[in-house]
């Protein structure tokens, strides 16, 4: 029996297509001499280093990374302790109405959520500014972060944090010597999740950004609404380029972490 029919090809072959040959014009492109993107006038790699002296794009550019990396970093701390809470404290009162508030954002449309966070900040008198981008991201990634642990908390066994507690531990050093080690690939996934949601939101963050924080997708974004400059195809393949490498170390990584732990359980059965 053949795995793959003629049918099947043509389908993933096309599939395919539509998603990469549009990356591939964007990256060949970045490379043309001519400032209009659909004209081919030679080879030319003057449009990074054009990139790299605009001040604008590479301000919106630190900004998008510090939101990132606060925003994450607080919604992964604050996705683990709501997961480790609805996983492993049983039932509580009240648990519906917060398992309710933290799955919510995953389905609120986003003009929603920007809209209610930018009459919280007007309400309480908070200028829009970085802080209020890191606070907004925090509040709709950290939910994505809940799930993802979450979901590896239902598979821990319990047993192992009992043991701890029985040889002396306190739940808090149980939770950090032999929970947390164990959940960690799925704490730093639902980071990495968190990171990358902050740097490609658009909706909210331009409800929640001030005159002194603009983020890099609406600086792209108000750029290409006055037409697409060959420096946005130069961006836009860094960033390709960036997405490319790390899907290529975690591939690896996670490749020797699956060899390593088949040869450990080789090495116990023998």
């Amino acid at each position: 029996m053949r795995r793959f029919s003629g049918f099947n090809i043509v389908s993933l072959t096309l599939g395919i297509a539509f998603l990469y040959i549009p990356m591939v014009v964007l990256v060949v492109y970045s490379f043309n001499a001519s400032r209009l993107v659909t004209v081919w006038a030679g080879f030319s790699t003057k449009w990074y280093g054009e990139l790299l002296q605009n001040e604008a794009f590479l301000d919106a550019a630190w900004v998008t990374v510090k939101v990132g990396v606060f925003s994450s970093t607080l919604a992964t701390v604050l996705g683990t302790m709501a997961a480790y809470a609805l996983i492993r404290r049983g039932r509580f009162a009240g648990r519906t109405l917060f398992s309710g508030m933290i799955y919510a954002p995953l389905v609120m449309p986003e003009v929603i959520t920007g809209l209610s966070l930018l009459l919280l900040f007007i309400a309480i008198g908070l200028d829009r500014g970085v802080l209020t981008i890191v606070l907004a991201h925090t509040t709709f990634s950290m939910c994505y972060v809940s799930v993802v642990v979450s979901s590896r908390l239902v598979s821990f066994d319990k047993s192992l944090e009992e043991a701890a507690l029985d040889l002396g531990c306190t739940p808090f050093q149980a939770f950090r010597l032999v929970t947390l080690p164990i959940v960690a690939p799925a704490v730093m996934a639902g980071w990495l999740l968190a990171f990358t949601l902050s740097l490609d939101d658009l909706v909210i963050a331009s409800f929640t950004a001030g005159p002194s924080a603009t983020t890099l997708p609406i600086k792209v974004y108000s750029s290409v609404r006055l037409g697409v400059s060959p420096e946005i195809n130069a961006l836009s393949t860094i960033f390709i380029g960036l997405v490319t490498i790390g899907v290529l170390i975690a591939s690896v990584v996670t490749k020797r972490s699956i060899a390593m732990r088949t040869a450990d359980e080789r090495v116990a059965g023998g």
